[in-house]
């Protein structure tokens, strides 16, 4: 992972998102990339204006968020850039060769029951970008455990895997994998392809009514550091397909959450 993007949403989050950046940047070598999307045009009546304060206002508040974190002597650029959020951000990532978006759950207006709003919700359902989704105010820790947890276990193009692979070497992380046989599953989703059998520490096969309720049963017996799922529309978010938003009675964790493209 040579290239982490951070889109700044509330300035506390940008804080906090790049501190972490900056942390994860120091082990894999990595440039971060800073950036605030913003819309530059406002309506007023008929007519519509060019705003410079809206240019100015999230110039600074790059500014601030960047005075905020020591940087540690990584590369860090930050740029204010005009557009749509989320067809910036896809624009970006592949103009940037970005291998991982790191980015909040939520933003700080957003009340407490929900646990990805609806800008990150969006996010998760329109990039293929590695997305590593940080709790607020959670502090750098290496990934000691990583529980990766998928319905099917086969994959067309296993470079899929290769972010979570990164991290493994990167933090020399053990690997449980949890395979969740659900109802609606077919018989190829129920063996394994024979990477993750090599990626693999450990291997919990468990039968459940959905991947996220197997994570519920087991998660407490694995204590991951991080949690690894499936970007897929009928996986781990297949609720975000209905909207843009996950409540925390639907789905929430307290430890970083790496969702990794489902795209065969």
């Amino acid at each position: 992972m040579k290239n982490i993007l951070v889109p700044v949403g509330s300035t506390e989050n940008g804080v906090n998102n790049l501190r972490y950046a900056v942390n994860f940047a120091l082990m894999s070598g990595a440039k971060v990339y800073l950036i605030n999307l913003y819309k530059e045009f406002s309506k007023v009546g008929n007519l519509t204006l060019v705003n410079q304060m809206i240019v100015d206002e999230n110039e600074a508040q790059l500014e601030e968020v960047m005075n905020s974190v020591d940087t540690k002597g990584v590369e860090v650029f930050a740029k204010a850039i005009k557009g749509d959020p989320f067809e910036g951000i896809a624009r970006i990532s592949k103009q940037l060769n970005i291998d991982l978006i790191i980015i909040s759950p939520q933003s700080t207006e957003i009340k407490d029951e929900i646990y990805l709003g609806n800008t990150t919700g969006k996010l998760v359902k329109q990039t293929e970008i590695p997305m590593l989704i940080v709790p607020r105010n959670y502090l750098f820790r290496k990934f000691g455990t990583i529980l990766l947890a998928l319905k099917n276990g086969h994959f067309e193009n296993e470079e899929v895997l290769d972010p979570v692979k990164d991290i493994v070497h990167l933090f020399s992380s053990k690997l449980d994998l949890l395979h969740v046989i659900t109802p609606e599953g077919t018989g190829g989703s129920k063996d394994l392809d024979r990477l993750l059998f090599q990626m693999a520490d450990s291997i919990t096969t468990t039968n459940n009514a959905t991947t996220f309720q197997g994570v519920l049963e087991h998660f407490q017996s694995h204590k991951p550091d991080m949690l690894c799922v499936i970007r897929r529309k009928r996986g781990f978010f297949k609720k975000l397909w209905e909207k843009n938003v996950i409540l925390k009675r639907e789905f929430h964790t307290s430890i970083p959450l790496l969702i990794l493209s489902g795209r065969q």
